[in-house]
């Protein structure tokens, strides 16, 4: 049957735009009938090697009638998935059967298939580039001699089988990392080796550490990473201290979070003979610590962030550096590298200077403490009348975001409160006060300030240097069409004649304020937009709307920001040609590492809150739950409980009144008969009925609504 394959190629060859039957192949070249079925597996061999093309309906083509592209593929549950090419760009629908030997994540080329009209566009994997994860973790199973593993991902729908090795440590139920070591067929599971022993699932710590493992973050430093840390100075030579700006005698002070360590940024606020305030924004120099290319500067790049999951964070930086020597503790002189700005009583900027300084914090708040001396009318704090003024000061800020057409993208949020072992004992909602946003203001207008000095000041003396944005681009016309028809049906529509603008938006959402769609939609326009990014191109950011800006606040936790210190300080002085050049490659390489590490960085924080509030949902088996609609699949509907923020699956099977028909268009599952309808924002109430922790799944089925 191999001698049919050059004749095979050679049809296909001589007919390069043609898409071919099987028995129209056979018929042509002249395949006996008891031999077809051979024939057709290989065909079906040959698709899988690359060697002919494959289309819908098992039909055959020459491979250069076909376009390949390349994307990383995005795996769903049921098995089927999308590759994922640049932003804006039409995914392509990749069925379980064409995965290949695929998994989530992973870095594809896929051979597109021949489109019909009005059909999305479609394909199969022909190779994996690049693995998405070097290693999967998942629960060991022992056989009498072999052994495979089930991972936690229900995304990756393949047992890793393992043979049998005399080295393997494992016991049935424990989990583990294995390490895929083989796998070239698609029909047979991928083969690999166990690399860690993790321990037993109920162990405490397990479950975070699994998830840590999962993806990849890195569990310490390496060792010449540790010593380079070890070798840097804790005290400030006094020749440092004489070429800065000296504002020890400042009264500024840090406001962070109760359980936070490390301290990016202090603020000041005084009141200036003219009237107006002199604003400064203080930011841990880290720049001044951490040089190019040094190893503390390559393993920071390489992580990109430091990701803070439900009971640790994964830090960016070594502690010595993120926690002691850059951060900013009260009472202890620090480098700092400030943004002081002469700010108007209607909140405008009218002169700024960016220096490097140092520091001493006078107080170390967190933003509970700063809220009350916000809501109280006397209080004994020495600072009470200087953050009245700041609190005075933002709320003129966010009013002037607000009249640009700034967009509130706030979304309630979860704090899991966990017992000394590591069990989940509270879900408590995170209350947005208005010392949250007090910061918030004073960052969003240093970042601006900085970023308009590059792009203007800079800009006037010659081209703008090479920089690094933070840009978010205005949504896709699709998706806001889409958006359109959804308020449409709720009863409540956006203009159509108008083009939407973050202005548009943001009076929509102000005439929700109340209403008991106002979340829902909020997170619909949120999944409408685009996501923002880092870039070297200045595309601006839609959702703030503002032309300028960049994320110069926090060098101690993202690899950006200290990358602006150190082109602020380097274009204090003039850049040449080749240095230009040069500077414009490294910052297009940076800023995409760090959108990944972002992307990464947020799935790993959500997925650990998510795998805490499944294991915190076990003691509700049988309660009963008011909750929204959050989502509308073809397979049923997600439901948020209102009060936990816990999210589970109605499944279309439990809805059992009715054949139901997915309208994705209006995000509604439609009852074929009777027209009932389950819609995004709806209020129903349902019991909890499963609860799946190595799954991380929750099932729910409809209950009688008490009220």
């Amino acid at each position: 049957m191999e001698a049919y394959l050059k004749k095979i190629q050679g049809l296909l060859a001589t007919h390069p735009q043609r898409i071919f039957k099987p028995k129209e192949m056979a018929r042509k070249l002249g395949v006996p009938k008891l031999q077809y079925q051979a024939f057709r597996e290989l065909l079906k061999q040959a698709a899988r090697e690359g060697k002919i093309a494959k289309h819908r309906g098992n039909n055959f083509s020459n491979l250069k009638t076909t376009k390949s592209i390349q994307g990383e593929l995005h795996t769903k549950t049921q098995g089927y998935g999308f590759l994922i090419t640049e932003e804006g760009q039409e995914d392509v629908f990749i069925s379980r059967k064409n995965m290949g030997v695929a998994l989530n994540k992973d870095i594809v080329e896929v051979q597109l298939y021949a489109q019909t009209t009005g059909k999305s566009l479609e394909g199969r994997v022909t190779k994996v580039i690049k693995r998405g994860r070097s290693q999967i973790v998942g629960t060991y199973q022992k056989k009498h001699k072999f052994g495979f593993v089930v991972p936690d991902d229900i995304k990756t729908q393949r047992d890793i089988f393992i043979p049998d090795d005399p080295n393997n440590k494992a016991k049935s139920g424990q989990k583990v990392v294995v390490k895929i070591v083989f796998w070239e067929d698609e029909r047979a599971n991928p083969e690999g080796k166990i690399i860690e022993v993790l321990g037993w699932a109920n162990d405490p710590g397990v479950d975070v550490i699994s998830l840590v493992k999962s993806f990849d973050l890195p569990m310490s430093f390496p060792s010449a990473v540790e010593a380079e840390a070890d070798g840097i100075a804790e005290t400030i030579p006094a020749h440092v201290i004489k070429n800065r700006l000296d504002l020890r005698a400042e009264n500024c002070f840090t406001i962070d979070p109760i359980d936070a360590k490390d301290f990016d940024d202090a603020v000041s606020l005084s009141e200036m003979e003219n009237g107006n305030f002199r604003l400064a924004v203080h930011i841990a120099d880290v720049s001044h610590y951490v040089r190019p290319a040094t190893k503390i500067d390559k393993e920071a790049l390489k992580r990109g962030t430091s990701i803070y999951l439900v009971d640790r964070v994964v830090p960016m930086l070594p502690e010595k550096l993120s926690n002691k020597i850059c951060s900013l503790r009260p009472h202890e002189d620090r480098l700092t590298f400030s943004c002081i700005m002469e700010v108007t009583p209607k909140g405008k900027v009218v002169k700024y200077q960016i220096a490097e300084t140092v520091i001493n914090s006078k107080r170390r708040f967190t933003y509970e403490e700063v809220q009350s001396i916000i809501n109280s009318r006397k209080s004994a704090e020495p600072f009470a009348e200087n953050i009245k003024e700041m609190h005075k000061l933002s709320k003129t800020l966010t009013a002037d975001r607000a009249k640009l057409g700034s967009l509130d993208f706030d979304l309630p949020e979860v704090k899991v409160q966990l017992d000394a072992n590591g069990a989940p004992i509270e879900l408590k909602k995170v209350e947005r006060l208005d010392s949250h946003r007090l910061v918030e203001e004073f960052m969003l207008l240093a970042n601006r300030t900085v970023t308009e000095h590059v792009t203007i000041m800079l800009a006037k003396k010659g081209p703008v240097p090479p920089f690094v944005f933070r840009i978010h681009e205005e949504p896709l016309q699709e998706k806001m069409d889409d958006f359109r028809k959804f308020v449409k049906e709720l009863g409540i529509p956006i203009d159509a004649n108008k083009k939407i603008t973050g202005k548009l938006l943001g009076s929509f959402m102000k005439s929700l304020k109340g209403r008991p769609e106002e979340k829902i939609v909020r997170v619909l326009m949120l999944r409408s937009m685009m996501k923002a990014k880092y870039d070297t191109e200045n595309k601006g950011h839609f959702g703030l709307a503002f032309k300028n800006y960049t994320h110069f606040t926090s060098p101690i936790r993202r690899y950006p920001d200290l990358e602006i210190h150190r082109l602020l300080k380097e274009y204090q002085h003039p850049l040449d040609a080749a240095s230009f050049k040069q500077k414009e490659s490294h910052l297009s390489k940076m800023a995409q590492i760090a959108s990944e590490s972002e992307i990464k960085a947020l799935e790993a924080e959500r997925e650990s809150i998510k795998m805490k509030k499944v294991e915190y949902m076990q003691r509700h088996l049988g309660d009963e739950f008011q909750g929204t609609v959050s989502g509308v699949v073809p397979f049923g509907v997600f439901v948020e409980l209102n009060d936990l923020l816990v999210e589970g699956l109605v499944h279309i099977s439990d809805l059992a009144d009715d054949y139901y028909i997915h309208d994705p268009v209006n995000h509604r599952l439609v009852g074929e008969t009777n027209q009932n309808s389950y819609c995004l924002g709806d209020q129903i109430h349902v019991r909890v009925v499963r609860v799946a922790v190595n799954e991380r799944v929750i099932d729910f089925v409809l209950a009688k609504d008490k009220n």
